[in-house]
């Protein structure tokens, strides 16, 4: 959900490559329209799209886990019950949902010791209860609503099903927006089996209604660090079927397969990665001649990183600090601990409310975009002692440190909006000398000698699913343009794309951009024949090149 606030730069020659390459994808796009009345077929849209391959640099090299820590032992049935406090980054970094509103948190029995079948007889799932299935339609139902575009797509590509004959295995946020992404592709021809990418994002009644329609899911809320590697080999290592289509969020799916099921990982026919920490490690193998298989970067998309990101935790932020603290912004002195999109989200929504809000930063440029917006740019210790409540959002490690938590106030408010749970050094507060105490769900006081307490939510984990929801409008963006990632990668003929790690064309992210206009009812100018000779343009897109920055 976030993204480090200094991106890395593409070198002059990759930018002209892809400018060239944008201009071919623009060819082979021109008769395609993405006006709101348009009528394309899945054949023409395969046909037509093209990714962009990528090799952008990657500053900081994000290692895999040790094996000795993933793949020595199987999950021993001791330590199903006792939650990891160090479970694997991407697994407990990227957004989790927190809002299951039938936490049946009174039920102490690991679904692993529950026998469950559903109302067909089959017992190929493990959720947390599948009598809550019901409920969970309900909720889909509702989330529904506010995806028209990825309906949309579904409706129109139903009848083609190009999804047919594929076998996709998820690892994402398992809640009513996922299950409408999921529900599509099945639609659309695909068999499914899915497990949850955090440990705390899995609604339990959502997990019930799919598999009640008869989707294979192992992921309840809840869950051990050895009942998340369990989960995601359930999905994967099962007879009778092998995956040929990977969707990830943080890439613990991907790098499980690469480095347990080899040959099955070697006949993937592609990936679709929509995570900061998913899609380093992808660059990461690519970069050592390991990955065998064609990748789609959806997290540098602009739908993603602009919606999914500024747009989103806009809205967001507000909803998870309201639940968890109730807290009352205006007059409070606030810092936003990075300033690249999901910095900038916050910032505004915290201004809005009258809050004071500070900024800290690496980047000159995202600090003096700060500055323009009005914020005053500071180091964290100038304001430590005096601020009440701290967000951070870098994707870094040790943003807030011990030394400066134990310099915080009394009552102030740390929390994470960023992609990794390391931002907050949360492990060093595990000492004899504090005191940990549990005040709602995802809110701890903890407490100093003398007395002191600070407030921690989430235990360092991203706060907005953790502790709320995010705007499901927003995920139906990101959800439409990975249907549309799986659509090509599963379609596209033989040697279209190598064993690489790609980008979605401008053209696609117009196209998704296009699907949702229709909820606000907005209508597109067109440009005339002379306009586009003048601007030299294609009049149905894309409209920017490559390099433009949004």
């Amino acid at each position: 959900m976030s993204e480090p606030a200094g991106e890395a730069k593409l070198e002059g020659k990759q930018a002209s490559k892809e400018v060239k390459e944008s201009e071919n994808v623009a060819e082979k796009y021109s008769a395609m329209t993405v006006s709101k009345n348009s009528e394309v077929t899945m054949g023409e849209l395969s046909s037509a799209f093209t990714a962009v391959p990528t090799h952008k640099p990657v500053k900081k090299q994000i290692q895999f886990v040790e094996d000795k820590q993933e793949f020595s032992r199987f999950p021993t049935k001791a330590g199903r019950r006792s939650l990891s406090r160090s479970i694997s980054q991407s697994s407990t970094d990227s957004y989790s949902s927190a809002a299951s509103y039938t936490d049946s948190s009174d039920d102490e029995t690991s679904p692993r010791d529950k026998t469950q079948t559903n109302t067909k007889g089959s017992s190929d799932f493990c959720v947390k209860n599948i009598k809550q299935a019901e409920f969970g339609r309900r909720e889909i139902e509702i989330a529904e609503q506010d995806m028209s575009a990825l309906i949309s797509l579904r409706k129109r590509a139903q009848s083609e099903k190009p999804l047919a004959g594929a076998k996709i295995v998820g690892c994402t946020h398992i809640t009513a927006q996922t299950a409408v992404l999921i529900e599509t592709l099945v639609a659309l021809g695909a068999q499914c089996r899915w497990t949850a990418c955090n440990i705390y994002s899995t609604q339990n009644e959502v997990a019930a209604a799919l598999s009640e329609t008869g989707v294979a899911v192992f992921a309840w809320k809840g869950e051990s660090e050895d009942d998340f590697w369990w989960c995601i080999d359930r999905c994967v290592n099962t007879e009778g079927w092998q995956p040929n289509m990977i969707l990830d969020d943080g890439g613990d799916l991907t790098h499980w397969m690469y480095k347990k099921y080899p040959n099955v990982f070697k006949k993937i026919r592609g990936i679709v990665e929509e995570s900061v920490t998913g899609v380093h490690r992808l660059y990461q193998l690519s970069k050592a001649g390991k990955l065998c298989v064609p990748a789609m970067n959806v997290n540098d998309s602009v739908t993603k990183q602009k919606f999914d990101n500024l747009y989103c935790c806009r809205e967001s932020i507000l909803d998870g600090l309201k639940r968890t603290t109730d807290v009352m912004f205006g007059g409070k002195q606030v810092v936003v601990c990075g300033y690249g999109e999901v910095g900038k989200g916050c910032c505004a929504a915290l201004k809005a409310l009258g809050a004071v809000v500070y900024i800290t930063e690496i980047d000159p440029i995202c600090a003096l975009q700060a500055c323009m917006d009005g914020f005053r740019v500071v180091k964290l210790n100038e304001v430590i002692r005096q601020v009440d409540v701290i967000i951070t959002c870098t994707g870094n490690k040790n943003v807030v440190t011990r030394e400066q938590l134990d310099r915080m106030k009394n009552g102030c408010i740390v929390c994470n909006m960023g992609h990794s749970n390391t931002e907050i050094d949360v492990a060093s507060l595990r000492t004899p000398e504090l005191t940990w105490e549990r005040v709602r769900s995802q809110v701890d006081h903890v407490i100093w000698p003398d007395g002191k307490r600070v407030i921690l939510l989430a235990e360092g984990r991203l706060l907005n699913l953790s502790c709320s929801t995010v705007p499901t409008f927003v995920l139906s963006i990101t959800a439409t343009t990975q249907a549309l990632a799986l659509i090509e990668l599963y379609n596209a003929p033989e040697g279209r794309y190598k064993q690489d790690v790609y980008l979605l064309p401008k053209k696609m992210d117009e196209y998704v951009a296009s699907l949702h206009l229709a909820t606000f009812d907005a209508h597109l100018t067109e440009l005339s024949d002379e306009q586009a000779k003048y601007l030299g343009l294609n009049k149905n897109g894309p409209f920017k090149p490559n390099y433009y920055r949004y």
